[in-house]
């Protein structure tokens, strides 16, 4: 039997989604510590403003083992259901985000980049592209 393709609208999708969603916040960086991560403290603070729950938040050094690491655990704790990272994404060596976690996916969104860099740019311009 052949299964009928879905034809959710997105306000349908949208409608069914859950309200609120478990998070876990991951700062990535040499330098920052609980005190000076301001980014962090940012994206816990609009999670929690729009109604979802911050699981937990942690702040590495940038070794892609170590980013690596805290993705798997947050992924294997239930009650989380997104991974937020920040930092570890510009252009030094050292910046290693994007290659830890690429080897971690099991889809990828091709356009997503291309779609946030866009966005970001009309609010930073150049240095959206880091």
């Amino acid at each position: 039997m052949v299964e009928a393709a879905r034809t959710d609208t997105p306000a349908e999708h949208k409608a069914q989604a859950p309200r609120s969603i478990g998070c876990w916040v991951l700062t990535i960086s040499d330098t920052k510590t609980p005190e000076t991560d301001t980014s962090g403290a940012v994206i816990r603070d609009l999670l929690t403003a729009a109604g979802h729950q911050v699981i937990g938040s942690t702040i590495v050094r940038d070794e892609p083992a170590d980013v690596q690491r805290v993705v798997r655990a947050a992924c294997a704790d239930a009650a989380v259901h997104a991974v937020i990272l920040t930092g570890g994404t510009g252009i030094t060596a050292r910046d290693s985000t994007f290659e830890a976690v690429g080897g971690l996916l099991d889809k990828r969104l091709p356009g997503f980049g291309e779609l946030f860099r866009m966005l970001s740019y009309q609010d930073v311009g150049a240095a959206a592209m880091l």
